[in-house]
């Protein structure tokens, strides 16, 4: 017999049918791809719940007091049949569907808003792929997830990517059907489901139960669609025009605009931006849909091909190339349903998201004013994106227990190589040590290079740093769940096992980088630079977790929840070695929810919860596996006038490293093209990133229609992971600690393919690491105190939400505005303040100087933001829809040199002469310039609209609809260059600081003509 759970407090009520229109003001139940049906009905009645369209059907008791739920529903509309009475019922993702109390049941008119969930303590959104389709949103998952309130888009130096509740854009977990399709190489990608196949898309900001980890940011969960006993199908093609496009503004030196009277001085231009624009985008969509076997075997199938041509940037003053790049994306999904009987579901899930890029690079010709376009250098072609697979079981193996287990294959590539003008191939296979085809990357520094005095030495090289062409990504998952009702008590548990391999390399274009020095008026002053980087190997992030949660409903009103989390992380490097292991980190999560007056119209929730980061795969590449960094210095004869290559070369004393008059090589960062010692690579203490979130709120339904609320959230980050790089604190460990291996450690060298140079740790703790510090083939355990080491990582996030949704016959709304506060030393993963995507190991605390000024408002820090989007159906032919945006800006900072560049970063500091100092910090004419102090990006301000014709002589299979994104063709600057001064120390006030990196998406118009049946 069925317990009686979450669901007591719907006795006192009749409600209406739940009609899907899920918005972020709604906070539903945990679940990865399905939901559940809670109700009530006569003590021990039989409930029936039916899926007409699959036949799906389940049989259950209700408890002694009446109460009943069928859990683990593949989302859908349902009869729920009790007591002699039906009604319909549509389950959304990880929602509780009210079967509500069948026999007394009232029928409301018009479209009334959702019944709170009471069952849940989660921040969550859901948007249904009918609702996507109203409003006008680009057709892409991220830009779905930023209708939700908390969450703001992030640098664009990352991609089209978005930061919920503070946290960096490589801190979010992505789900379809259940299986994970996270990129964990760096965290900046996902799986790229074919938009028309999502059926659902959940986000979820905050407060998401132990069954979900591996995200310090958000969760976002897609549920694509599936076939029926009916046959559907059709097809639709989506044009926005390259004429209709609107471009970003020119871009002028930092004393060439006048922003109070507008002035500009055309002889300061930086970028042209006239003629940017992002090419003509074209997707069209084929599908079908249907029954293999009548209730029982189901299939869903799309085939979607995009295609962007010819997007193009062009640039003068000081950009040396400029692009046009084509891209074309034949992708498809497929998905099963097979319903065993009534009690066992199968389902596979398979799609691609391969994407092909041929960018033509051409080079920039100095002085012109109009496009600044040369001649053609070369192409590259990147190909991304890959096939996965997953095969999910349900078992409903009684009334009150449910088990699901998932396995899932995904492999993405991401291939690179290049070919130029005249035909030679370049590639790098990955091999470090081993041969690059291509032309060298040629840099000349020689004097009158730089004001055009002496020509430039040229090269045939375009790329700069070429990836593998054999680099790609695999992740095979398994997970099982079981869900367990006892008494008030609903169990869920289970265990997540994730193991994510990665192949990955990069390397100068023709394995070297060639750099001229001198004074050509004085001949025996040349010289040139040889310089080598190669990074190649094939590492593994190996993750697993086991969970505990239950929902105790104490009361008829008062639910609680407790959740338990154990995660641990394996990372290997190249050698199949471990070199970051971390057990059982445990997580716990506790929340509540009370139906204060218990008829489901006002709840006050809450929750607090822990959750943990693993390091990326990124991080063994260069941090843990063989790589070399090297540099010699010649004297020359000649030029190779095709390479830019010198001949006639002899050695020449290199000052970088070694005694005065040292000729030889020199390697950089300890990275001698040989494998690392795994135990020297991270603190022996090292903890995973992890932080503590606090929810609490309330949500009340003010009418038949509305409905709105309010929660207030803070998350602290407690522990983070960077890389720290300061031989000197070794330095003085040597010298302090007489005896130890060698007296006095007087042997001591940096340069040691035993002594890592930089070093995992949690900012803020004791570095505790193994290296062979006197290079006599033993390890010594060196301890760096915290208080050496530098700063503890700081970040934490204040916000107030206010959100609300109202629906009628004819029109839906949704509307929130947040307040927020993101403070500290660190953004997380990546570093926005300069665009670095090195995930886990950004500059950020590499030496302690590094840290001076850096506490302050961080990039996603977005103190303001409005959001507003609906639809409204003016008859059953013609609708509209609408959204608006409107956010404050992101703090800007001063980078520059400071006290003459101690640890030989350049301008990496928090410290310029352009910025007020902070009283007493100025030295040796540099000021620290605290984080975030040097202003703010302007308001951004974004309206899109759109038009839908269904026209009636169609009988409703055809849809007309246009869309305008950026209807004002508003130009708000969203992010500035923030180098005050350049890599020696002049100020860059009046050229280029402060001149914008990114604008906010020019206007733009799509066309869609879609067909079904």
């Amino acid at each position: 017999m069925a317990s009686k759970i979450i669901t007591k407090g719907l006795k006192r009520t009749a409600l209406s049918v739940a009609l899907g229109m899920c918005f972020a003001g709604s906070v539903y139940a945990q679940s990865n791809s399905t939901g559940n049906i809670v109700g009530q009905t006569t003590a021990g009645g039989t409930v029936v719940v039916e899926n007409p369209a699959t036949g799906f059907r389940r049989e259950v008791t209700a408890d002694a007091a009446g109460n009943y739920r069928v859990g683990n529903l593949p989302i859908g509309t349902y009869k729920v049949t009790a007591g002699g009475q039906t009604k319909d019922v549509s389950v959304s993702l990880g929602g509780n569907a009210q079967g509500s109390s069948l026999g007394t049941v009232t029928v409301q008119g018009g479209r009334s808003i959702n019944a709170i969930d009471v069952a849940s303590v989660e921040s969550t959104t859901i948007l249904t792929a009918e609702q996507i389709a109203k409003i006008p949103v680009p057709r892409n998952i991220t830009s779905v997830a930023l209708l939700a309130p908390g969450t703001v888009r992030g640098d664009a130096a990352f991609g089209n990517l978005a930061s919920f509740g503070g946290s960096s854009v490589a801190e979010n977990a992505y789900f379809v059907n259940g299986f994970n399709i996270t990129n964990a190489f760096q965290n900046l990608n996902f799986g790229q489901i074919p938009f028309e196949a999502i059926a659902e898309q959940q986000v979820k900001t905050g407060g998401y139960g132990a069954e979900f980890g591996r995200s310090t940011g958000g969760v976002i969960n897609l549920v694509t669609k599936r076939g029926s006993n009916d046959f559907h199908a059709g097809g639709n093609i989506f044009i926005t025009p390259n004429s209709l496009r609107g471009s970003d503004p020119n871009i002028y030196s930092a004393g060439g605009f006048n922003v109070a009277t507008g002035a500009t001085d055309t002889s300061s231009l930086l970028i042209d931006n006239s003629k940017d624009d992002g090419g003509s985008n074209t997707t069209a969509s084929i599908w079908a849909s249907g029954a293999l076997v009548q209730d029982r075997l189901f299939a869903y199938a799309l085939l979607q091909y995009g295609r962007n041509n010819g997007a193009e940037t062009f640039g003068v003053g000081n950009l040396t190339t400029n692009t046009s790049a084509a891209n074309k994306s034949p992708n498809w999904l497929v998905k099963l349903d097979w319903n065993i009987s009534d009690s066992h579901l199968l389902e596979l899930t398979a799609f691609s998201d391969s994407t092909k890029t041929d960018t033509r690079v051409f080079e920039t010709v100095p002085g012109t004013s109009n496009l600044g376009r040369g001649a053609l250098l070369g192409t590259i072609f990147n190909k991304a994106g890959g096939d996965s697979y997953a095969l999910k079981y349900t078992g409903y193996l009684s009334d009150n227990f449910t088990l699901t287990a998932l396995y899932g294959h995904g492999k993405s590539s991401r291939a690179n190589y290049g070919v130029t003008a005249g035909g030679v191939r370049e590639e790098y296979q990955g091999n470090v040590g081993g041969p690059v085809a291509g032309c060298p990357i040629i840099a000349d520094i020689r004097v009158g290079v730089s004001t055009g005095a002496v020509p430039r030495i040229k090269g045939c090289g375009f790329i700069g740093l070429l990836g593998s062409v054999k680099a790609q990504d695999q992740r095979d998952q398994f997970r099982i769940d079981a869900e367990w009702t006892l008494g008030d008590h609903l169990l869920r548990f289970g265990y997540d096992g994730d193991r994510f391999r990665s192949f990955a390399g990069q390397s100068q274009e023709g394995g070297v980088q060639w750099r001229y020095s001198g004074n050509p008026a004085a001949p025996a002053s040349l010289r040139v630079r040889r310089g080598i980087f190669q990074t190649g190997a094939d590492v593994e992030v190996d993750s697993k977790a086991f969970y505990l949660e239950d929902r105790w409903q104490i009361t008829d009103n008062f639910l609680a929840y407790g959740g338990l989390r154990w995660d641990s992380f394996d990372n290997k490097n190249g050698d199949g070695q471990s070199f970051v292991k971390i057990d059982n980190q445990f997580g716990p999560r506790f929340g509540f929810s009370w139906d204060v007056n218990g008829d489901q119209k006002f709840k006050v929730f809450g929750n607090a919860g822990r959750y943990a980061l693993p390091l990326t795969a990124t991080v063994a590449i260069r941090g843990a596996s063989k790589s070399i960094f090297s540099q010699e210095r010649f004297r020359y004869t000649g030029v190779d006038p095709v390479t830019g290559a010198p001949i006639g070369l002899t050695p020449a004393p290199n000052p970088v490293c070694g005694p005065p008059g040292y000729i030889g090589i020199c390697y950089l960062n300890n990275e001698f093209g040989v494998a690392k010692d795994p135990r020297t690579i991270a603190s022996q203490n090292l903890k995973p990133m992890y932080q503590d979130e606090y929810i609490l709120g309330f949500q009340a339904q003010l009418t038949e229609h509305i409905s709105g609320g309010v929660r207030g959230i803070y998350r602290d980050l407690k522990t983070a992971i960077d890389d720290q790089c300061d031989d000197r604190a070794v330095a003085d460990w040597a010298a302090e600690n007489p005896g130890w291996e060698t007296p006095g450690h007087t042997d001591y060298d940096p340069l040691n393919p035993a002594h890592p140079f930089c070093k995992l740790y949690n900012p803020g703790s004791d570095i505790v690491a193994y290296s062979d510090v006197n290079a006599d083939g033993k390890l010594e355990l060196v301890t760096i105190p915290a208080a050496k080491a530098g700063p503890k990582a700081k970040r934490n996030y204040k916000a107030l939400e206010f959100f609300a949704e109202g629906n009628w016959d004819k029109f839906f709304l949704q509307a929130s505005y947040t307040w927020s506060q993101s403070y500290g030393n660190t953004e997380g993963g990546v570093k926005s303040d300069i665009g670095q995507a090195d995930t886990g190991t950004t500059q950020d605390f590499d030496y302690p100087e590094l840290m001076i000024g850096s506490e302050g408002f961080l990039p996603n820090d977005r103190r303001h933001s409005f959001k507003l989007f609906g639809n409204y159906e003016i008859n059953d032919e013609w609708s509209v829809g609408a959204s608006l945006l409107v956010q404050s800006g992101r703090p800007i900072n001063c980078i520059g040199i400071y006290s003459d560049d101690p640890v030989g970063y350049a301008n990496s500091y928090f410290s310029c002469d352009s910025g007020a100092p902070a009283a007493g910090s100025s030295d040796n004419g540099s000021s620290i310039v605290q984080r975030g102090t040097a202003g703010r990006t302007p308001w951004s301000r974004n309206l899109d609209l759109n038009v839908a014709w269904k026209p009636a002589f169609a009988d409703g299979h055809v849809t007309l609809k246009f869309d305008v994104f950026n209807v004002f063709n508003e130009h708000a600057v969203t992010a500035v260059s923030e180098a005050g001064e350049d890599g020696v120390g002049n100020p860059l006030t009046s050229s280029t600081y402060k001149t914008p990196a990114s604008f906010q998406a020019p206007r733009s118009a799509r066309f869609m003509i879609q067909y079904d049946f």
